[in-house]
């Protein structure tokens, strides 16, 4: 394409100290006073930013190895959980995550925060004993500095545009679109409109994998495609890394959300390469170009009615209109801080502190996202909850015997078997209990020769229907030879359904 520019071309003149950068928000008016063809020429990089809570977002830590070494199978940062299946010393801890003793009103986002800022906070972790790590627990203080790697890992940030929120139901809702007033009292929304990194580049031609971003006042990199990201629906995310050490805590914020719980207001800034008209027509994008749908919240679905589609700019004027109501509108997100932070990049970028990479691979520009599908799994088998280790008993013992042994086992079933292990009856508590008021002495005596059973690979609500239809409360479990091989009772398998809620 005729007056095409490279990225090593930019990076020279980055070098050199003579390169053209300007905001989005700038880059909007250029556009439109000059038109792409000229801006392409005269503007070398587009800095765009956003600001705001990003609930996918996390940390990985490695906090090194104790004396005496310790294998932390759970670990807790200020009595915030993080996940330790990865490795001895290495835990990820997700902004989200809510305190023990505080819940939502303190998580993963306020310790991120608190070792962005130099404090010091508890670690506290309990470890699987083994041989090369001997230590059953740890509780010490530790801070950034103590921690060998704080890698800033966010799965799903940058959202191109997400949903505005509202609320046509008579109760007030608190989600993490924030507090909904009932009968559509306000409109929510999130986003740098204008100023998005995704929104200057729908086509994804400069942002990929390896560009390198501003991230909370870091140098890191967009590693991928986001979770949940959906270019068609204009959707699209980024999933980045940065250095948590080298992070500014003012571009890390933790958030509480009333009544829903935390999350971490995140600042990222991603440079734009202005290789061409095209690129500098998307970067001409304002906040009146780019449409938003106002979703009913009221509505308990996944799938959510659109109530209206407005843009940015009727967002931001702090009213929109809905069903002949002037509704006030209301921003989770910081266009101040994105606009702050787009200008901090550009700063560095014109200073040679901060240069472009190519990326080496584009980000999709299709890719199907997919609801979580309704498959109730089919009900576990005996086998999965049958007790195997059964006390039984032979037909010639005494009721004596049998009655002290259901009360040592404290159980009130026991199965009869022959000397193969064969079913032959079974007898109850109850039964043992007649037995005794009767004087009756053996156990061939009084037992249920006609015993209902069931086999292992069974499910367990047929054996619930079998108890059912029988009046019984227990099925001795048999295998082909009728040999019992284990025991289920109404109690265990009562125990399974609510688990399962």
């Amino acid at each position: 394409m005729p007056g095409r520019k490279s990225i090593d071309e930019i990076n020279r003149r980055i070098e050199r100290g003579e390169v053209c950068v300007v905001t989005a928000e700038e880059m909007v008016e250029i556009v439109e006073d000059i038109g792409p063809e000229r801006a392409a020429k005269e503007v070398d990089v587009v800095t765009c930013a956003t600001f705001g809570p990003m609930c996918s977002s996390g940390v990985f830590l490695n906090f090194g190895h104790s004396d005496p070494p310790i294998k932390m199978r759970r670990v807790w940062l200020n009595e915030v959980e993080a996940y330790t299946g990865i490795a001895a010393v290495d835990a990820y801890l997700g902004a989200t995550q809510p305190s023990e003793d505080r819940g939502i009103e303190y998580g993963g986002a306020h310790v991120i925060h608190e070792l962005a800022s130099g404090e010091e906070v508890v670690l506290r972790a309990e470890g699987s004993v083994t041989d090369c790590y001997p230590r059953e627990s740890v509780e010490t203080l530790i801070t950034i500095d103590d921690i060998n790697q704080a890698v800033i890992v966010n799965p799903r940030n940058s959202y191109q545009r997400y949903v505005a929120a509202t609320n046509s139901s008579e109760e007030t809702l608190y989600t993490y679109m924030g507090k909904l007033l009932p009968e559509y009292g306000n409109v929510t929304y999130c986003g740098a409109g204008q100023l998005n990194p995704l929104a200057n580049d729908p086509e994804f031609r400069t942002i990929g994998i390896g560009t390198r971003i501003w991230l909370a006042g870091s140098h890191g990199y967009i590693i991928g495609e986001g979770t949940q990201h959906d270019p068609s629906s204009g959707m699209a995310t980024l999933m980045v890394r940065g250095d948590l050490k080298e992070a500014d805590p003012e571009y890390l914020r933790p958030v509480v959300l009333e009544k829903y719980g935390v999350s971490l207001a995140v600042g990222i800034g991603v440079p734009i390469p202005v290789l061409d008209e095209r690129v500098a027509a998307s970067t001409g994008v304002s906040d009146a170009d780019i449409e938003v749908p106002i979703v009913d919240y009221g509505i308990p679905s996944r799938d959510r009615p659109v109530v209206k589609r407005v843009t940015y700019e009727e967002l931001r004027s702090g009213k929109v209109e809905i069903e002949g109501r002037t509704v006030r509108t209301g921003a989770l997100s910081s266009y101040k801080m994105a606009l702050e932070i787009a200008e901090r990049l550009k700063e560095e970028i014109e200073e040679g502190e901060f240069t472009l990479t190519q990326p080496v691979e584009p980000l999709p520009r299709e890719r199907e996202f997919r609801p979580m599908p309704y498959r109730p799994p089919s009900l576990p088998r005996v086998r999965d909850i049958m007790t195997e280790s059964v006390v039984t008993a032979s037909p010639d013992e005494s009721i004596e015997d049998v009655a002290r042994r259901l009360i040592e086992k404290e159980i009130n079933h026991i199965p009869v078997v022959d000397e193969e292990g064969r079913i032959v009856g079974i007898v109850t508590s109850w039964d043992i209990a007649a037995a005794v008021a009767e004087g009756k002495r053996r156990l061939k005596d009084i037992m249920t020769e006609d015993v209902i059973t069931i086999r292992p690979h069974e499910s367990v609500d047929e054996a619930l229907r079998r108890m059912d239809r029988h009046n019984i409360s227990c099925l001795p479990v048999v295998d082909g030879e009728n040999r019992v091989v284990g025991i289920v009772t109404r109690t265990d398998i009562t125990e399974v359904l609510r688990r399962r809620g």
